[in-house]
């Protein structure tokens, strides 16, 4: 039997990588005859690079760049060719709040793709997911040289004082490039689906806090491009998705991104099973994650398609709706302790299990 491994990373515990290699073990303890294939993916958060690297070769060049709160922090840019692939959680991601949330800046991402500019890119690709900033990609925006009446490498609260803003420097510094927003989110940058109200709890924001947040959001795509703000994507990364978009980046879903490089239709047709997963299988994997992305690739290719998962948030009704046939939860079968304690040998022995349902 042909089985193949596409998994998410297990945030927080497992890469996309160790992931699939770890479901591979187990697999292969209760089907060691089983041909497997795997695929590790990502959908622009955590791990994008990595997946790419690993899909498309090129160079990786170290970088470093300002964190969430001015600390210096390391990044790399990819170079494949005349593209460049950066990931926004290496310079603003969640691991790297230390401070207020509303002080976290995503000065680092422009940065990050200032950096893949001056090496010569004519395309640049900026993974979005997994960011602990708010900032409406107002830091981006002030490293690559925009300017404004208020504060906008200060985080969220810093634009608490911007009424006008000055993109004309930003836009020439990305004179013929074409930048692309490889974005896991469809959410608008501001509202009820909005960055703050949707991400900003996961992030740190109080929930008294959220709507002040917002409101400083509000004025800031005021201040901006009032219109690009209510596009789906804006909302992504905290908002770095709104700041691509007004410097003219286009939208493409990180997911379908990936799943192109790996040539995952093609492996998916060669396969006669399909296994994904994620760290929390719930029903916001609708929105451009993995599993969701992945089923998609395996309904096409006519196969089966089941996800292993930290936690199974949804129901069999849900669950099918998303295109997976079966989902097993991590901490339902050896506890939230061992999920965590010790998270690769965990999902080796569910693996093993599953096996035993899907494996001839």
């Amino acid at each position: 039997m042909r089985v193949l491994i596409a998994p998410d990373k297990f945030a927080g515990t497992l890469t996309a990588v160790q992931a699939a290699e770890a479901i591979a073990t187990g697999w292969r303890r209760q089907a060691p005859d089983d041909e497997l294939d795997l695929a590790p993916m990502a959908d622009g958060g955590p791990g994008f690079v990595d997946v790419l690297h690993a899909a498309l070769g090129g160079s990786l060049d170290a970088v470093t760049v300002r964190g969430p709160h001015g600390t210096p922090v390391p990044a790399v840019v990819l170079r494949v060719g005349e593209t460049a692939y950066v990931e926004s959680a290496q310079a603003a991601g969640l691991h790297l709040v230390s401070g207020s949330p509303e002080t976290a800046s995503s000065f680092g991402v422009g940065e990050l793709v200032s950096a893949a500019v001056d090496g010569g890119a004519h395309t640049v690709v900026v993974g979005l997911g997994g960011s602990g900033t708010t900032d409406g990609g107002a830091g981006l925006l002030a490293a690559l040289g925009a300017t404004s009446d208020g504060v906008l490498d200060g985080g969220a609260a810093g634009l608490a004082s911007v009424t006008s803003v000055d993109l004309a420097a930003a836009r020439s510094r990305l004179s013929g490039v074409d930048l692309v927003a490889a974005s896991d989110v469809d959410n608008p940058l501001t509202g009820l689906f909005g960055a703050a109200k949707t991400f900003g709890p996961q992030k740190g924001l109080a929930e008294d806090r959220i709507a002040e947040v917002d409101g400083w959001l509000e004025s800031f795509a005021t201040a901006t491009d009032r219109r690009t703000s209510l596009e789906k994507g804006a909302g992504a990364a905290g908002g770095i998705g709104y700041a691509l978009l007004v410097l003219g980046a286009a939208r493409e879903p990180g997911i379908g991104l990936v799943t192109d490089a790996v040539s995952l239709a093609e492996r998916a047709r060669a396969a006669d099973l399909v296994v994904t997963g994620e760290g929390a299988f719930d029903f916001s994997s609708r929105a451009g994650k993995v599993p969701y992305g992945v089923a998609g690739v395996a309904s096409e290719a006519l196969r089966p398609c089941i996800a292993l998962a930290g936690q199974v948030l949804v129901g069999s009704r849900e669950m099918r709706a998303l295109g997976i046939e079966s989902a097993y939860s991590l901490v339902e079968l050896v506890g939230e302790e061992r999920a965590l304690g010790a998270p690769g040998d965990a999902l080796a022995d569910l693996a093993q299990r599953v096996a035993r349902t899907w494996s001839r």
